[in-house]
């Protein structure tokens, strides 16, 4: 009664949280998708899900199925992995380059799980490229980048892993506190702290303050993300990360978050390699763990819009 292609389908419906884009990811039409859940529907006699909810809300058999798929699907995975190690060999090289910062949360999972399936393949998380890791991959050095910043570079494939808002942190207590939204010109008066990194690379000067010609006040710069929360809770300035970043310390009321702009500023985060790496088993299998990782560690992410 329930098969793989059922599971698939409620799985792409919760990354994604529409059925538009759900069909889209399991490369049906959104027509044969609703036919394919309402005959599932009806053979185990109880809806899945609620309609005209966005994102989708599912029922307790929903739910129970989505635990079901997790567990099926990891299988299936595992299994086709093992046998991509058989038929092309199980050793090879990745070296990885981070230039976000803040990836490390759902990163260091996916390596995890990699190490276990992928034992010899040489293995390597590197910082020694500063802030410019794609010139680095193009040469060979690297074998895959995770970045948010994609260049015009030859031979470099950049796959989206999804869609994230960049949201500006604030102290309980901050005057701008009280605004639905910011605006480019509420920075003018204020210290924003970002990362060691140069400003046109980050979003919030790429994507907003920069168009609007504005610059903040002053500009601190912190390399931990704790030390740039801790900052901005005694009020000693704002700043700018992913949205999924940011959930921890919200969630413990330690800053409160607020949009850019009225319709928010949203940005996509790539992994970046070599366009003949694309069909290595272990490249594949990396690629296929990061998205899962991804939408199962991380809050209030989209899927990417290919």
């Amino acid at each position: 009664m329930i098969e793989v292609r059922h599971l698939k389908t409620l799985t792409a419906l919760r990354e994604t949280g529409s059925l538009v884009e759900a069909a889209e990811r399991v490369h049906l039409t959104q027509s044969a998708l609703s036919h394919q859940l309402k005959d599932l529907e009806e053979k185990l006699g109880c809806p899945l899900f609620i309609r005209k909810t966005k994102p989708v809300r599912f029922t307790s058999a929903g739910l129970r199925l989505l635990q079901l798929a997790d567990d099926v699907l990891l299988s299936f995975r595992s299994a086709q992995r093992d046998i991509q190690r058989f038929a092309e060999g199980e050793s090879g090289r990745l070296h990885i380059a981070i230039e976000c910062h803040s990836c490390y949360e759902w990163l260091m999972p996916t390596i995890d799980h990699f190490r276990e399936h992928w034992p010899d393949v040489e293995l390597d998380l590197s910082t020694a490229f500063g802030f410019m890791p794609l010139p680095a991959l193009a040469r060979g050095d690297l074998d895959l980048v995770v970045t948010s910043d994609p260049q015009d570079i030859p031979n470099i494939e950049y796959i989206p892993l999804f869609q994230y808002e960049s949201q500006v942190a604030l102290s309980r207590h901050h005057p701008l506190a009280k605004k639905d939204f910011l605006k480019p010109e509420d920075f003018e008066k204020e210290t924003l702290i970002t990362y060691p990194v140069e400003t046109e690379r980050l979003d919030i000067f790429k994507h907003f303050l920069n168009p609007a010609d504005v610059s903040p006040a002053k500009i601190r710069h912190s390399e931990l993300t704790l030390m740039m929360m801790q900052l901005v809770a005694s009020g000693r300035g704002v700043c700018c990360l992913p949205n999924w970043a940011l959930t921890e310390y919200t969630n413990r009321q330690y800053v409160i978050t607020k949009s850019l702009g009225e319709e928010g500023i949203w940005c996509k985060l790539y992994l970046a390699i070599r366009k003949d790496q694309r069909e290595n088993a272990y490249m594949e299998d990396l690629i296929s763990t990061a998205s899962k990782t991804c939408f199962k560690n991380l809050k209030g992410i989209l899927a990417p819009e290919l």
